[in-house]
């Protein structure tokens, strides 16, 4: 009983917006950066948090009930676990990860940051890591924070995304090319 991608992505929009402004009226946005962490930590860690978040058989009270006690162990700002008491009434609580996803981006702008998505095919050095924040920092005009992931397959280089953009320096992707090219001589 899942929900098509875009309308996820809607719920949580208007979610984030309304956290977001919640926060900043009441000078809690520092504070509600460290619930999105932990929150995305709590997503990253335990099956058991995304299976009550995702499953259709636990009941609204049952969510309700869960999410003030995660609340209050993850010691929560106040707007944050009404916001999740909420969206557990409200039976939305599967939009949580879109939740967290979009109101690091609203923060992030309204700060004039942008997250820059980073795959290579092993771990980047702190210098490397600096170096290339540098880089996009002063080709995007925006503060650049660096969100590194690795994978394997890419061989060697990056793949770059920066909101609409996307750059792909990677060994696999020129030998994919190279591929086709060899497939049109042929």
């Amino acid at each position: 009983m899942s929900e098509p991608a875009s309308i996820s992505t809607g719920i949580a929009k208007r979610y984030a917006t309304a956290v977001y402004d919640l926060a900043k009226e009441a000078n809690s946005v520092q504070a509600i950066e460290t619930d999105i962490t932990a929150l995305q930590d709590a997503m990253a860690q335990s099956d058991d948090f995304n299976a009550m978040i995702h499953s259709p058989i636990y009941t609204r009270d049952q969510q309700a009930a869960a999410v003030q006690a995660l609340a209050k162990k993850m010691n929560l700002s106040d707007v944050m676990s009404n916001t999740l008491a909420l969206m557990a009434q409200k039976r939305r609580l599967f939009v949580l990860p879109q939740l967290v996803q979009t109101l690091r981006e609203v923060i992030a702008a309204d700060k004039g940051e942008m997250t820059a998505d980073v795959t290579s095919a092993k771990t980047l050095t702190k210098a490397q890591t600096d170096k290339l924040a540098k880089t996009l920092t002063a080709s995007m005009g925006n503060t650049v924070t660096i969100n590194a992931t690795v994978d394997e397959s890419l061989i060697g280089g990056l793949v770059v995304k920066v909101g609409s953009k996307m750059i792909d320096t990677s060994i696999r992707s020129k030998l994919n090319s190279l591929q086709n090219v060899m497939k049109e001589v042929g």
